[in-house]
């Protein structure tokens, strides 16, 4: 459905300025080429290929500085279909790139020709080996990964800062590190075997028994040619030495070269060249990963310094002291840093001089751990630290708050820098080594060089391994600030190469920035055997051109993205996509970052554009409808961007001046509304699924899918209208019972009681007594306003919600116990930019708790378990998130089953209130990872706390969710 635009022109540039200079042309306007499209559509099918300027448009953009709109987009399923792929671009002359999260830095997962998704079809993790080993799916990001080894005590060896999005395909394609990898915890180094797609559709399994016969007997040619390649490189003592020092460093430039030495076959060559290929040599469809412990005991501090040099001579004594991860941030870093959600705000008074390490140590058993305790103890004595901030103590601690703190500023390096960064210039991210006796050193050289070009210092890194980081913001529509970047760019890597002998890059691999540098690195030698090698495997030059290897001494400042100012709330997005993993509509339309990456393309169009139309025409329901609008994108960004807030803006701007007052009158009478509602769900009891379902169908073609819901099956019976009956009188708290448990009954059968008759006979069994106020009915969180974008309305109830919480409340001296966790959210937060300034002082002295936390913290002490059920499965809502209380919903969990499962892919069900009956398809995509692990076998009990969450999960599973409270209740009835 088109966006909706009361007034025209609403989402369309304010100024018809000249077009950017990275626009998407005219003649791109209609999407995919007929010819290409045909053609892929008769080898794979039309779901599979992406044809529309939109769909163009969302995969242009990653993580990175550049920018290439690709011709078609193909979303493989299967090896069948990357081989099929492959096939039609060497016959075709065509050009092959692969992008799975599209986090990588250096536009490694960008291409203009047709461009696969890797990720949407390509998750699953097998355990093996009792958690030894790992076969893992190149879709499936490390955080996942590390979610199911963590059950066995294990974890990946690799974890970058992007582990929550990035996917292992792409991690091993890099050879991606991060903070405790360095050179011998990386894909390399535990990469146990590969199933790779060759450029002429050879599939590879580097495990199987035969694999080195079907090899030489599939690519006769090139497996002679890996072999003596092998025995070339290996008669050239020299280029043995060079291949060795490199990589004594963290290194990621060019072809990993080593694996002609380390490997004694050509599989296992082959194998080993794999690693750090960057989609340049073939697919990885599989992998299987060695696992390192997990060593759950942690020592952990935030060290700070008076300056960098005093930092860096710190490193190697942490070092030698047995310290799994020390990281070095400057200054600035630190004060960029404030920014980010948790970190306490004094962080902007740390004075630029200032340097901090993050030391932590890891240990399996206690006795290690005290061991650790002692060595640092030692460095910490001869250390001269200084406390900048309040907030700072300069100590080890091992709770775990603060340690996730410590940790998530450091992660958020790049988004936070990015976020300071002025608006409208483009972010670049850099990563280099040298060798650690030469840190601080280096550190000042880079410091120095930033300044002189005009640039915001910041470095932060991997001080362990000698491996650094900094940003540079330009603008690229500006010629005199690309060439300013240009000429930095050359004096930072003769820096690095000749002052140093360092890796220009340590873990970020090659991508498009580095390639004019690599031989000034390598040397003409090593570089030539890099050329040959991309010759051997792919000799007509399909996979990823310009991606590790490019002749053109200018070919980093081609394709540079602009960045064009949008709605404030999403501008300073730098496109990194660490929200993509959490987004419910991630696998139906867009995802944050591909909607803010279109607003930003329509704000690169002149007046008149047919791109812009195109844009607009697919906009309102590939990004405005389907968003959910939970806002979980905001939990996941580092800097807290909440792209859903601007969608619920946008629908917003939608309405106008009627629309408004129908939903301001729908809350002055919501009473009424609720009434009626109970009514029709009383009559649906009576009538059969296709009717209802024939009927809201029409109606939704007749008025719009976003106001009319469709029906479900899942939709439960009415509520009883009549509340339980209670006290004012000595009530420990006043209990607000949502509207959803005043509308929606709970699952039929069982023995459970209403939610709210379970919650009060529960507070007064724990000798708490709730109190549930006669005049409840009509009031509301307000989000079924706030999510529709209804102000007036949402307004209207918020302001009537806090009045009568006021009254119930005793001016805030009881708590008030909200039994649905999105309606705890918007009651305790969300309403509060739509109150009076009366009513926000009055709100500021409400203690809104979720009935989680309530149970938890007040019921369970004086509560016992009579009879458990054996197993439960759990729901964490992304309200749960939002207030940080799922901690909660696995203890009550575990208060009443024996054994409680969390599903690795238990994300935002996309339900979203109403959100899942307006559009099904987005809980039925939202939830697809979910529902398929939760049906993998029984549970006595399926658990959540959210009534309309627990009916999304329902309709997809055909499980009888329910409030954790109802079996709570269930579980301790005396015997």
């Amino acid at each position: 459905m088109p966006l909706l635009e009361p007034k025209p022109g609403l989402l369309r540039p304010r100024t018809a300025g000249e077009p950017s200079v990275d626009r998407v042309t005219d003649d791109r306007a209609s999407g995919t080429p007929d010819g290409l499209r045909d053609a892929l559509v008769a080898e794979l099918g039309p779901h599979k290929v992406l044809h529309t300027v939109s769909d163009l448009v969302r995969y242009a953009s990653d993580a990175s500085p550049y920018r290439m709109v690709p011709r078609a987009v193909v979303v493989a399923e299967t090896v069948a279909d990357v081989s099929a792929v492959l096939r039609l671009a060497r016959d075709h002359r065509r050009h092959v790139v692969f992008r799975a999260a599209g986090t990588s830095l250096n536009g490694q997962a960008q291409g203009d020709d047709i461009l696969v998704d890797v990720r949407r079809h390509w998750a699953g993790v097998e355990i093996l080996d009792g958690g030894a080993r790992a076969r893992i799916a190149p879709g499936t990001t490390v955080g996942r990964a590390n979610i199911a080894l963590s059950r066995h005590g294990r974890l990946m060896g690799p974890d970058p800062a992007s582990s929550s999005a990035a996917t292992v395909g792409g991690v091993v394609a890099n050879n991606a590190s991060g903070m405790t990898a360095g050179t011998t915890r990386n894909s390399y180094r535990l990469l146990s075997s590969v199933t790779a797609v060759l450029p002429s559709g050879t599939v590879v399994d580097t495990a199987a028994p035969d694999a080195e016969a079907r090899l030489a007997a599939a690519e006769p040619e090139l497996h002679a040619a890996l072999l003596a390649l092998k025995a070339e490189i290996e008669d050239d003592a020299e280029l043995v030495a060079r291949i060795r020092a490199k990589y004594a460093l963290k290194n990621t430039s060019g072809y990993r070269l080593d694996a002609f030495l380390d490997g004694t076959t050509a599989v296992e060559i082959l194998r080993g060249l794999m690693v750090g290929s960057e989609g340049t040599l073939g697919f990885i469809a599989d992998t299987v990963f060695d696992t390192v412990p997990l060593d759950r005991l942690t020592w952990t501090a935030l060290l700070f310094f008076p300056g960098l040099p005093a930092a860096a001579a710190a490193v190697p004594l942490f070092n030698q002291a047995g310290a799994r991860a020390v990281e070095l941030m400057d200054g600035n870093t630190l004060r960029a840093c404030a920014e980010v959600d948790g970190v306490p705000a004094d962080w902007r008074d740390v004075p630029q001089d200032c340097a901090a390490l993050l030391v932590e140590f890891r240990a399996a058993t206690p006795e290690e751990h005290l061991a650790h305790r002692w060595a640092a103890a030692e460095v910490v004595k001869g250390l001269d630290l200084v406390t900048p901030v309040p907030s700072v103590t300069n100590t080890f601690v091992t709770d775990p708050r603060t340690v996730r703190t410590y940790w998530h500023a450091r992660e958020a390096f790049m988004t936070a820098v990015g976020k300071a960064r002025p608006t409208g210039t483009t972010l670049v991210t850099e990563d280099f080594a040298v060798p650690p006796a030469h840190l601080a050193e280096a550190c000042e050289a880079l410091l120095e060089m930033q300044r002189r070009h005009g640039y915001d210092a910041a470095v932060a890194g991997h001080a362990a391994h000698g491996n650094l980081h900094f940003l540079l913001a330009f603008d690229a529509a500006r010629p005199e600030d690309v060439e300013r970047y240009a000429a930095f760019m050359a004096e930072f890597c003769a820096m690095v190469v000749d002052r140093f002998d360092g890796s220009l890059k340590a873990e970020h691999a090659t991508g498009r920035n580095m390639t004019p540098f690599l031989e000034a690195e390598w040397g003409p030698r090593a570089t030539g055997v890099m050329w040959r090698i991309k010759q051997l495997l792919d000799p007509h030059g399909v996979l990823a051109p310009g991606v590790v290897l490019d002749r053109d001494p200018r070919a980093h400042l081609k394709h540079l993205k602009t960045i064009p100012t949008i709605e404030a709330v999403a501008d300073p997005c730098i496109e990194c996509g660490f929200c993509e993993p959490v987004c419910p509509s991630r696998d139906l339309t867009t995802t944050p970052r591909q909607r803010i990456v279109l607003r930003r393309e329509m704000l690169r169009q002149p007046a008149g554009s047919p791109v812009l139309d195109g844009l607009l025409d697919s906009y309102g329901y590939d990004a405005v409808d389907t968003c959910a609008g939970d806002s979980t994108c905001k939990i996941a960004c580092p800097v807290g961007i909440d792209t859903g807030a601007m969608m619920k803006a946008f629908r917003h701007q939608r309405h106008g001046e009627r629309a408004e007052r129908t939903a301001e009158r729908v809350a002055e009478h919501f009473a009424a509304v609720e009434k009626s509602v109970r009514a029709a769900l009383g009559i649906a009891g009576h009538v059969g699924d296709g009717l209802l379902n024939r009927a809201t169908g029409l109606a939704r073609k007749a008025v719009t899918p976003d106001l009319v819901p469709e029906w479900i099956s899942a939709i439960p019976g009415p509520a009883s209208a009549r509340l339980p009956r209670t006290r004012r009188e000595e009530a420990a708290a006043v209990y607000f019972v949502a509207c959803v448990n005043r509308i929606f009954a709970g699952p039929e059968g069982g023995e459970e009681l209403p939610l709210p008759e379970a919650v009060v006979r529960l507070s007064e069994r724990a000798g708490r007594p709730v109190w549930v106020p006669s005049d409840l009915t009509g009031s509301c969180c307000a989000t079924i306003w706030h999510s529709k974008g209804y102000d007036d309305g949402n307004a209207f109830m918020a302001n009537r919600t806090v009045e009568r919480a006021w009254e119930w409340t005793d001016g805030g001296r009881l708590p008030l116990v909200v039994d649905a966790s999105s309606c705890a959210l918007g009651i305790g937060h969300e309403i509060t930019p739509y109150l009076t300034p009366e009513n926000k002082r009055r709100h500021e002295r409400l203690d809104v708790v979720d009935s989680l936390v309530w149970a938890a913290r007040e019921l369970l002490p004086h509560l016992t378990a009579t009879r458990k059920v054996g197993s439960a499965v759990i729901h964490p809502t992304c309200s749960m998130r939002h207030l940080g209380d799922v901690e909660q919903l696995e203890e009550l969990a575990r208060f009443t089953a024996d054994e409680v499962s969390v599903p690795v892919y238990a994300e935002c069900c996309g339900f979203a209130g109403d959100r899942g009956m307006l559009h099904k398809e987005l809980t039925e995509s939202a939830t697809a990872h979910e529902a398929e692990e939760v049906l993998a076998r029984d549970h006595d009990a399926y658990l959540s706390a959210n009534r309309t969450c627990e009916i999304g999960m329902e309709h997809v599973t055909g499980r009888p969710y329910q409030s954790v409270l109802l079996l709570l209740e269930r579980v301790t009835r005396p015997v």
